[in-house]
């Protein structure tokens, strides 16, 4: 099964580059994103798993009824995208669970940082999937870690998808940055050895981001946003539909698991 998710969040990413950016447009920048991927994955009738914070939610609740009346999960990205204590884990469920009418099982932290998993089970989570099983300078180191879903704290752990051997991240900045031949040659050998995808996206890499004076982005996170993004995805969905790769949402995949015999 492909687990398609994208994290919608308030576009606070040029913050980290030293660039200022207004709060009205860290939402309409993220809400364009997100309505770009709901139109996509409504053109190839696919379902997605959108991680979302309560900020993001507040300000877009027509496109949280739009997430939930189509079929697809929501699940919690947090309170804030830029901040987090320990009880945002059970205030960000219990508020999107408020907004959405929707049962909330599953957590992803913001820029996929650490997190307690006590914590994650006191709030009530089945599922947390916070862990890029790889290695990137400055931001994790995550050889040690199963590469493949565990249980830990009576959370299930579903890592984001890396290729066997060499743990290559099949994250965002990858599929900008690979010639997209070279992107499917790496999930297809993925997904042949796990017979499963965890591939994460988030909605302002469907925007133009290549106002550097704006955003302060260097070239690799400015490649391929906006229209080449949406035509990159629509490409990589046919020809994963082509090559008959089901998908789902992280609550249907762990009901196969369930259903899987020991």
């Amino acid at each position: 099964m492909v687990l398609l998710s994208f994290d919608i969040e308030e576009f606070d990413m040029p913050f980290e580059y030293g660039k200022e950016i207004s709060f009205a447009d860290q939402i309409s920048i993220s809400r364009a994103g997100t309505i770009a991927i709901l139109d996509l994955l409504d053109k190839h009738k696919i379902k997605a798993t959108f991680f979302c914070t309560v900020t993001f939610a507040e300000n877009v609740p027509d496109l949280i009824e739009r997430i939930t009346k189509t079929g697809h999960e929501l699940a919690s990205h947090g309170y804030y995208h830029s901040d987090f204590k320990p009880e945002h884990l059970l205030k960000s469920k219990v508020r999107l669970q408020e907004l959405s009418g929707q049962e909330i099982s599953g957590y992803r932290m913001a820029r996929m940082m650490p997190v307690d998993e006590q914590e994650i089970e006191k709030a009530g989570y089945l599922y947390n999937t916070s862990i890029n099983p790889t290695y990137l300078p400055g931001r994790y180191n995550n050889f040690n870690v199963s590469r493949t879903h565990f249980r830990k704290q009576n959370v299930l752990q579903i890592p984001a998808s890396v290729s066997p051997v060499i743990r290559f991240p099949l994250f965002w900045l990858s599929f900008h940055n690979l010639p997209l031949s070279i992107y499917k040659s790496l999930t297809k050998w993925t997904y042949k050895k796990d017979q499963y995808l965890n591939i994460y996206f988030h909605p302002w890499e469907f925007t133009d981001l290549d106002d550097f004076e704006r955003f302060g982005f260097p070239g690799y996170v400015r490649k391929n946003t906006g229209s080449k993004m949406i035509n990159r995805m629509d490409n990589l969905i046919s020809w994963m539909k082509s090559n008959r790769y089901p998908f789902g949402t992280f609550q249907e995949f762990i009901g196969e698991l369930e259903n899987m015999p020991v």
